[in-house]
């Protein structure tokens, strides 16, 4: 059987920075496949280091190879915060206003990419599947071309992939798309996505494109573009919450709320999350319903990302500003509306904190899918369950249509659907939590894994 050779911006090794808390997801997924494949994990290490001399840093842990690199100051801040995170990323979400175009972060970014070919190469067998991830390394399958491996090779993207119109605003955005065409299969979260860049195929560079198959013919070579909808791992997140950590959070959470309702959202603090929007919707509520604040107590817990990227920094201080004339309004002794957490916390924790709250608010502005919605459905009480309140722009959506779905631009859009979830009655929550539960449990990442690494060995060579 072949071997799998994973490629992603970071790996989830012991002591990288940023890797706290990913054994779960998708991270676990992949150690299963890579224990059952054999083969390696290849990525940035996250540390910083001058070094060029291309030195890779192996290590074994339960049964899994990882090799890493370090990046440097230059690399981190041309490729990483640079193309990748302020041109890429919001670009991907549709923030045109927020993205960069700068020559510098796109040399950069070529030149990274090249140094992951150069150091990888040498750690590829002949029969290995090659398994790319995400739009940090999106022409990385043509640099490992260009270095003769005549591997299967895969690429999945995690975030969305924006509209033409919005796409052929990136310099050189042809020049990227027909280095992806290099891959054999590439994967999207959602039947939308996969429609826009077969759009982009056929309109731009002129490609043969069968939409019913999703297979592109360009200058000779035919790519598989198919939808792989990712999911939690249901056992991994269950099995948190059987342990005492999950319990605690939960007795923790409940005994805080003292017979309020706790509604809750758990988000990277990223422009992309919808936070402030979700903060307006919240104080519309609290304006049209002033009687409801001793009802009503909203947790969000918001771990930093990409500290040094200036869009960043701005919606911290936006989000806490929000928040704070929100409860200074609408405060009382013993009781405050909102609570902001910028910090992380543990798969078992949130497990707990899940459970606790009886709404969850998962309102992104536009989101590739949305695990945190998954999770929450997953952390439900069959007998008692919450509601969660989903916006239509997270790819979960179209797996998850029994939520409350919401508009997250519109504040009374969100208002309505706050009080609708508080009032909802039992039988009602409990057919929504049964009509999407199954989905969560059965549409799991495991099988999101064997289905990407089927199609990919099934590609003739």
């Amino acid at each position: 059987m072949s071997r799998l050779v994973v490629i992603s911006n970071r790996v989830a090794v012991p002591k990288a920075r940023g890797a706290a808390g990913a054994q779960g997801g998708l991270a676990g997924a992949l150690n299963s496949a890579l224990k059952k494949f054999g083969g390696i994990w290849f990525g940035w290490s996250g540390q910083e280091s001058e070094d060029r001399t291309g030195n890779i840093n192996l290590q074994r842990n339960d049964g899994v190879t990882t090799a890493t690199i370090d990046l440097s100051t230059r690399d981190i801040d041309e490729y990483y915060n640079g193309y990748a995170n302020s041109t890429l990323w919001p670009l991907f979400h549709y923030r045109l206003d927020l993205t960069e175009y700068e020559r510098e972060t796109g040399k950069g970014y070529e030149r990274v990419n090249e140094r992951f070919a150069e150091c990888v190469t040498p750690l590829i067998e002949e029969d290995d599947l090659v398994w790319v991830h995400d739009y940090h390394l999106l022409p990385l399958g043509e640099r490992l071309r260009s270095r003769g491996l005549k591997n299967r090779i895969g690429f999945f993207l995690h975030i969305p992939w924006p509209p033409t119109r919005l796409f052929v605003s990136l310099p050189f955005h042809d020049r990227l798309v027909k280095t992806m065409l290099d891959y054999d299969v590439i994967g999207f979260q959602t039947q939308e996505w996969l429609e826009s860049f077969l759009h982009y195929c056929s309109k731009e560079l002129g490609a043969e494109v069968d939409e019913e198959t999703g297979r592109i013919s360009y200058e000779g070579r035919t790519v598989l573009a198919k939808a792989y909808p990712i999911g939690i791992d249901w056992d991994h997140f269950q099995a948190q919450g059987e342990t005492g950590e999950a319990r605690q959070a939960q007795q923790r959470l409940m005994s805080s709320v003292r017979h309020r309702t706790a509604m809750i959202g758990v988000d990277r603090l990223d422009y992309s999350k919808g936070l402030p929007e979700r903060i307006d919707g919240i104080g519309r509520f609290f304006d049209q319903h002033p009687d409801r604040v001793r009802d009503l107590v909203f947790i969000q817990i918001a771990p930093p990302s990409r500290e040094d990227v200036e869009s960043y920094q701005q919606i911290r201080t936006v989000l806490e500003q929000k928040s704070g004339q929100i409860n200074g309004a609408r405060s009382e002794v013993d009781v405050v509306p909102i609570r902001y957490v910028n910090r992380g916390y543990s798969h078992a924790e949130l497990y707990g904190f899940f459970r606790a709250s009886k709404i969850g608010l998962v309102t992104p502005l536009r989101d590739g899918m949305n695990l945190v919605a998954k999770e929450y459905l997953a952390a439900q009480d069959p007998e008692d369950p919450g509601v969660l309140i989903l916006s239509r722009f997270a790819g979960a959506a179209a797996q998850l249509p029994d939520a409350v779905l919401v508009n997250p631009h519109s504040p009374d859009d969100l208002s309505h659907a706050i009080k609708k979830a508080l009032d909802m009655p039992l039988d009602e929550r409990k057919r929504r939590y049964e009509g999407t539960i199954g989905t969560v449990r059965d549409d799991n990442v495991q099988d999101w894994t064997e289905a990407f690494t089927n199609d990919l060995a099934s590609v003739p060579i």
